[in-house]
């Protein structure tokens, strides 16, 4: 199978046979970072920019690094000392950044479809990093790039999504790719952070932690997004830590010797203790050095695409 696809967008679109070519793409590069020089020419002459209209420390420096790594010329773009600033919209900025021969523009964005409307309105490739509530399909690659190096599969893998659903990105990006993948997902939260219908995504729903950790091979823990409680609905954090947290006496009940994950920023004392978070269990810093070769699996095959696009038009 060709990778055909010069922007990603979300893993919704994706076909399991893409998702598996991204992964098996990731593995190749993870090899190179463990080399004593970490370099190799793939995107050598290329431009990467990073247009993040959000705050964001892991996947920008990620994406930063893996260009890097692929000797791609990389430019940072911070929104809040931009021409964005001035009133210039997403698209003319995406225009501009494309007439300075750039080549990838790497964006974050708090309206979710921001990355699909740029791609509709610009000629070079858009790799989404975050698009309000709707994807963030390299931290779902990530995830289960790590899960697949661990427990050596996803087919029939049990796995536990628990946290702020409703408002993540995350949790949807990785319910499109592990369901693709033939994985069995729970998602476990208070009713009020659960999304109405979204058992028609392929998931089962639980409000209780212990029952939905019971028999899981993984679990994925959430950050919880106070920021986004306009009602003050949400739980109040001590309560939430009490209910729903990760937490070592939690983890000792179980038989199984499951895998936490975290997409980070952690928030220690409210979905997770630090003790677990710095535990045996814990694959979280792990996650972060596979984002380095999932990002640039990703930027390689855009880029890939959009040159073979090119010679055949």
């Amino acid at each position: 199978m060709t990778w055909l696809r010069k922007h990603l967008l979300g893993l919704q679109e994706l076909s399991r046979e893409e998702i598996e070519m991204v992964l098996a793409s990731a593995d190749s590069f993870k090899e190179v970072l463990a080399r004593a020089i970490k370099k190799v020419p793939a995107l050598r002459g290329k431009t990467v920019v990073n247009l993040f209209y959000e705050p964001s420390t892991r996947t920008r420096v990620s994406f930063e690094v893996a260009a890097k790594r692929l000797s791609a010329d990389v430019i940072n773009i911070a929104v809040e000392t931009s021409s964005v600033k001035k009133g210039e919209s997403l698209i003319d900025t995406g225009r501009n950044i494309q007439a300075l021969r750039a080549d990838i523009i790497v964006l974050r964005h708090n309206s979710s479809g921001a990355a699909l409307l740029l791609s509709r309105n610009v000629d070079i490739s858009v790799v989404n990093a975050g698009d309000g509530w709707h994807e963030h399909p390299t931290q779902a690659l990530l995830d289960i790039f790590t899960l697949k190096e661990k427990l050596g599969r996803i087919e029939g893998l049990k796995v536990t999504i628990v946290g702020d659903i409703a408002h993540s990105r995350v949790a949807r990006s990785n319910i499109w790719g592990l369901t693709k993948l033939g994985a069995k997902v729970t998602v476990c939260a208070p009713q009020m952070l659960i999304p109405a219908k979204i058992e028609e995504l392929g998931v089962r729903v639980s409000y209780d932690i212990d029952e939905a950790l019971k028999a899981a091979d993984a679990v994925n823990v959430l950050r919880m997004q106070f920021e986004r409680d306009e009602g003050n609905a949400f739980p109040r954090q001590v309560e939430y830590f009490k209910n729903y947290g990760i937490t070592q006496e939690r983890l000792e009940k179980l038989k199984n010797n499951i895998l936490v994950m975290h997409p980070g920023p952690l928030n220690r004392g409210i979905e997770i203790s630090a003790e677990v978070a710095d535990g045996e269990n814990s694959v979280i810093l792990e996650q972060v050095t596979n984002g380095i070769a999932v990002r640039m699996a990703v930027l390689f095959l855009v880029a890939q695409a959009k040159e073979k696009n090119e010679t055949t038009h």
